[in-house]
């Protein structure tokens, strides 16, 4: 049960907030932002809803002080406000993510907690670089795949010599690099299989992609020829021409390091023998890591099970 920690000075409120969510949710209530803090801390809760006094100047500090730390940044907070009190120039006083009238409390409060919550959830759950799904909305579609006994495709996908690229050039052109391979297995996965696919952003140069069995091997080809003719375009031109940059390996050693390429590894559960998603993502992972082993770009499905 999702915990919403709730304060408010005025009992009819805490009353009437009681019994909307009561049996919903988990609801711990504080007569002030101080007296909630320890808790918080301590207990990260899924929403705030916060009974704002316009007037009440130490709340708004205690509540932006929470909202700049990063670990609370994602924290969601819902204020109720008075009918007919000043809402121009209150957004720029005070860091909450929505509002609700008290007019409106009965008829709205369950609804605009729930969609709070996810909408928090939805963008925690977003690559903010490629706006691409993360590791949870990632694990969540294996899972529920495996969990339908769909047959799939997984592809992990990973990009050789960013860091030394990101190093020389700067994290601005390698952010580039990165969206740019987003929306390159975004439009090619999407192109081949425009329903029932899936493209993720596990995070730095690693992307994840889902496909039907007999299309997976095609896309990722043409993900690799496409890949081998945009990624020189990010190097200078005489980078370019030599075909390497000199920058440093993970020991901090100086070397030659050649063009960007990518590495795809192939998983599958034809054969339905894998029943959690982290079996599955370690096979990928595994064929990930032996295509790294080639030169260039690179594609390695695993072959140990029958795709015929």
């Amino acid at each position: 049960m999702k915990t919403i920690v709730f304060i408010s000075q005025d009992m009819v409120i805490i009353s009437i907030v009681d019994q909307i969510l009561q049996g919903l949710y988990r609801t711990v209530v504080f007569r002030n932002m101080q007296s909630a803090l320890d808790y918080i801390y301590n207990s990260m809760p899924d929403l705030m809803v916060v009974d704002i006094d316009p007037d009440d100047q130490p709340a708004f500090e205690t509540l932006n002080n929470l909202k700049e730390d990063p670990v609370f940044r994602q924290l969601p907070v819902l204020a109720l406000l008075a009918d007919g009190g000043p809402l121009c120039g209150l957004w720029e006083k005070i860091v909450i993510e929505d509002f609700l009238l008290k007019s409106a409390i009965k008829e709205e409060l369950a609804p605009r907690v729930e969609l709070s919550i996810l909408r928090s959830e939805r963008v925690v759950e977003i690559n903010p670089l490629t706006r691409l799904p993360g590791n949870i909305a990632i694990n969540k579609q294996i899972q529920s795949r495996l969990d339908r006994d769909t047959k799939f495709a997984l592809a992990y996908a990973d990009l050789d010599h960013f860091k030394p690229f990101n190093d020389y050039y700067g994290f601005s052109r390698g952010d580039e690099v990165l969206k740019m391979t987003g929306r390159l297995i975004t439009n090619t996965v999407k192109g081949k299989q425009p329903k029932g696919s899936f493209v993720g952003h596990i995070g730095g140069d690693d992307y994840v992609f889902i496909m039907d069995l007999p299309l997976v091997e095609e896309a990722a080809l043409e993900i690799v020829s496409a890949f081998d003719r945009i990624v020189p375009t990010f190097y200078d031109i005489i980078d370019r021409q030599r075909a390497f940059i000199r920058s440093s390996d993970r020991q901090g050693k100086a070397k030659s390091f050649s063009v960007i390429t990518i590495s795809i590894g192939i998983a599958h559960n034809r054969q339905g023998s894998f029943s959690h998603y982290g079996e599955l993502t370690e096979i990928a992972s595994e064929m990930k890591s032996y295509a790294k082993r080639h030169k260039g770009s690179c594609i390695r499905l695993d072959r140990r099970q029958d795709l015929s």
